[in-house]
C-alpha cells in the first residue's frame, strides 16, 4: 500500500466529515515523516548494517504502542506523531504478521534505502505503508 492509498481513506464512506477525520491526522503524518526522513533512513540503513534486520519497520503512532523501541517522540520534538523502530522479526515473534505470512511480506518490501516501512497505527486500526525517503 502506498501511502497515498491511505490519505484518500481505504474505506468509501458517504459522509463527508469521516473522510475528513480520516485523512486530517495522515495529513500531519506526511508533514512529520518529511521531517523525520534523514533520521529514519540513517536508523534503517544501520539497523541492516548491523545485522539486526533486513527488513526495518517504523511504527508512527500518536497513543502508546507497546512495540519497537521509540526513537523520535513527538513531545520531545514539538510534532504530532512518534517513530518507534522495529524489525519484521519482532512483528512475528508478537504476532502482529503472522509466520505464514512472513515469506509474502518479504517479497513485498520495498529497497530501504529509497523508502521507509511504516506500520501506521490510527484509531481505526493499522496499515503498512512504504513512504519515500525526502
Amino acid at each position: 500500500m502506498d501511502f497515498s492509498d491511505l490519505l484518500g481513506g481505504a474505506h468509501h464512506d458517504d459522509t463527508s466529515s469521516q473522510k475528513t477525520e480520516q485523512s486530517s491526522p495522515l495529513k500531519s503524518l506526511k508533514i512529520d515523516l518529511d521531517f523525520y526522513s534523514e533520521s529514519i533512513k540513517e536508523i534503517s540503513l544501520e539497523m541492516i548494517a548491523e545485522g539486526y534486520t533486513l527488513f526495518p519497520i517504523f511504527i508512527a503512532h500518536q497513543h502508546e504502542v507497546n512495540l519497537g523501541e521509540i526513537i523520535l517522540d513527538r513531545y520531545e520534538l514539538n510534532t504530532s506523531w512518534s517513530i518507534h523502530a522495529s524489525s519484521l522479526e519482532e512483528f512475528v515473534d508478537r504476532g502482529v504478521i503472522k509466520e505464514d505470512r512472513k515469506s509474502q511480506f518479504e517479497k513485498r518490501f520495498k529497497s530501504a534505502d529509497k523508502y521507509m516501512c511504516l506500520f501506521v497505527v490510527v484509531p481505526e486500526g493499522a496499515n503498512f505503508v512504504f513512504y519515500p525517503y525526502k
